[in-house]
């Protein structure tokens, strides 16, 4: 059946094809003419579309109302700014000249801290604080918050001055300050005092470092250009703004190619004391510290020199240290008090006995701060710098005494000796040391990353 069909199919397309090839032109004719039809059938359908003027036109009217801007006026005047402004005080300020440094204009707030005891004792008059202001849109003081840490007890004391309802007040407050460390590096090229500048670093840590170090290192004589540190040290933090400078907790130091290195470590056993460690674990407190003031300038060593009073060349039996008036004096090492008074050349003198052997005598003195016969202990203030006797200006002379014989004090405390850390605290003190090498480590990449 199916074979059929095909056949039938074959055969009428072979019909069709000798149509075409017989009458090619009639086949021609009969497909434009349906081409037409199909197009006339299309402007037909068009155009059965209406003509758009012959539409109906709608006008539609709305009333537009303005936004409400007086609200959003108000809203955007009832957000006030706060304004935050800091200063450091001088000692001729007055409550006029620091509002006006901070920017405040409020007659009622400075007449407010001309009047009120608390501000007047505790900020006029006194430089280096550090204040905080904070006003509105219009100048006005809002609060003003003044801070300093007057004494080395770990708290810091916190002045406010606040706008109430009922008119400005007052209020004074001691808080505890907040210990966090800092690492630091720098390179000597004329003085550590002038390093720890450039490095940002205060000047009560290169006293410290100069302490820790001075029974190694004769920071008047030795420092060569080129010799670095690294420190790591405490800032004492008071409502999370630096107040002052805490301990240094561990220092290198690269004096003529040698390494010093120091920590500081706390026995928990003996909670009360703690001192200055190399990292090996030997202690660097002597019994004899190496200078009776903390940092000075050496004018006059152990040496023949030229008396600039009697004028003739005399043997110079101790060490002169140059420093202003009234510069504290402090012992050398812990001792009984031998003698408290005047001594001719001498002026205001203190000599004080360190066992059977030795003893030091610290000469010139404006101010003694001690009494015969009284104990006292290392580094404890004694007195003050004079230029009392025979001085030719203000200096302390210092003499170390061996059975009475007079002996070079820088080099006797060098001699002297140290102890190390004891057996049961080994543990704890392995641990921080290994813990102090890696910080150090790393203040010391900080001065060669700045360097490149």
């Amino acid at each position: 059946m199916i074979r059929e069909l095909a056949q039938d199919l074959a055969a009428s397309v072979e019909q069709i094809s000798r149509f075409v090839q017989r009458y090619p032109q009639r086949v021609t004719a009969v497909v434009a003419a349906l081409l037409m039809v199909g197009t006339g059938a299309t402007f037909a359908v068009a155009n059965l579309a209406p003509d758009a003027a012959d539409l109906t036109a709608h006008t539609v009217i709305e009333t537009v109302e303005t936004l409400p801007l007086q609200a959003q006026i108000d809203a955007l005047q009832s957000i006030s700014q706060r304004l935050f402004r800091s200063e450091i005080t001088r000692s001729t300020d007055t409550a006029d000249t620091l509002l006006k440094r901070l920017g405040v204009f409020d007659p009622q707030a400075a007449a407010f801290m001309r009047n009120d005891k608390t501000v007047q004792s505790t900020l006029f008059g006194r430089a280096g604080r550090n204040v905080t202001i904070e006003t509105g849109d219009n100048s006005a003081l809002l609060s003003l918050k003044a801070r300093w840490s007057p004494q080395d007890d770990g708290t810091f004391k916190r002045l406010t001055v606040s706008k109430t309802k009922q008119g400005f007040q007052s209020k004074l407050e001691t808080l505890p300050l907040v210990a966090s460390s800092r690492l630091a590096s720098g390179t000597i090229q004329s003085s550590l005092f002038a390093a720890t500048d450039d490095a940002h670093i205060p000047d009560a840590v290169a006293v410290q470092m100069a302490e820790i170090f001075s029974g190694d290192i004769d920071f008047h004589r030795s420092l060569r250009k080129g010799d670095r540190f690294s420190v790591i040290y405490e800032t004492l933090e008071g409502d999370g703004e630096p107040m002052r400078a805490g301990r240094v907790l561990s220092a290198e130091f690269v004096n003529a190619g040698k390494t010093h290195q120091a920590m500081w470590f706390q026995d928990a056993a003996q909670a009360s004391k703690g001192g200055y460690y190399t990292l090996a674990g030997e202690s660097l407190r002597r019994a004899f510290l190496a200078s009776p003031m903390e940092f000075s300038r050496v004018t006059s060593g152990f040496k023949m020199r030229f008396h600039p009073i009697l004028q003739t060349w005399r043997a110079h039996l101790g060490v002169d240290y140059a420093a202003p008036i009234g510069t504290p004096v402090r012992s050398v090492g812990d001792g009984v008090v031998e003698f408290a008074g005047v001594q001719r050349g001498f002026g205001n003198v203190v000599i004080i006995k360190h066992g059977s052997a030795n003893s030091t005598v610290y000469a010139h003195l404006s101010r003694i701060n001690v009494r015969k016969g009284q104990s006292v202990s290392q580094a404890q203030n004694i007195g003050a710098v004079g230029m009392t006797g025979w001085s030719t200006g203000p200096h302390l002379h210092f003499e170390f005494r061996v059975n009475g014989v007079h002996r070079d004090p820088q080099a006797l405390a060098k001699l002297s000796e140290s102890t190390p850390v004891s057996a049961s605290a080994r543990p704890a003190f392995n641990a921080l040391a290994a813990q102090n090498r890696v910080q150090l480590a790393s203040a010391a990449q900080m001065r060669a990353t700045a360097v490149q």
